[in-house]
């Protein structure tokens, strides 16, 4: 299934999510890893030092894996919101871009 998913960053822990989305540790979790990493490349930065993004997920609590095993500590205040297909309707600055300067 697929989401739009909104979550509020945690601006102190940015610099060691993006090391480890970046030096193999997320790449490696199984069977979420690719594509959480996928879907930070995809996500935008939002004016309320939030990040949105699109994500697909087969849990049957949307992102329970991937929240359990990563993005709650890295995130908070989640929102998602099933959909049917990645739509070009998310505005911003890229997240991945921000996380590498951070």
């Amino acid at each position: 299934m697929l989401y739009k998913v909104t979550a509020t960053y945690k601006q102190n822990l940015l610099k060691e999510f993006f090391t480890k989305l970046t030096d193999g540790t997320i790449a490696d979790q199984e069977p979420d890893g690719s594509e959480m990493i996928a879907s930070m490349k995809r996500a935008k930065l939002q004016d309320d030092k939030s990040a949105e993004w699109y994500e697909n997920c087969f849990c049957a609590v949307p992102l329970n894996h991937e929240r359990t095993t990563v993005y709650d500590s890295y995130f908070s205040d989640f929102k998602t919101t099933l959909i049917e297909e990645i739509r070009d309707d998310i505005d911003g600055d890229s997240f991945w871009q921000f996380m590498q300067k951070s």
